[in-house]
């Protein structure tokens, strides 16, 4: 199983003011929300693009890999992915737990 926990979010109001339509709602994420990925499939109430940016890291924490990148992380069987909303991203550290 592999924990997906919402760390923090990043907004970029000089970019969304010279770059973006005004929107209403962006994103329900809060952070310390957590997920659980079970064999490597995509959590129920997973934000879509969010998953779309993770999912690759997920799935090969899922199988037992890690070690990305040589030695990125402090623990090897984790990682810290941000969705691709250049706006307002949101990080999420994920981590194999079983």
């Amino acid at each position: 199983m592999i924990r997906i926990t919402a760390i923090r979010q990043t907004v970029y109001t000089d970019l969304m003011e010279q770059y973006e339509n005004p929107i209403q709602h962006a994103c329900d994420i809060t952070p310390g929300q957590q997920w659980i990925s079970v064999n490597g499939e995509c959590p129920p109430g997973m934000c879509p693009s969010a998953w779309s940016s993770m999912r690759e890291f997920v799935q090969s924490l899922a199988r037992g890999e890690g070690n990305f990148y040589d030695g990125w992380m402090k623990n090897p069987m984790s990682a810290m992915i941000s969705c691709n909303d250049g706006f307002r991203p949101f990080s999420f550290y994920i981590e194999a737990i079983e």
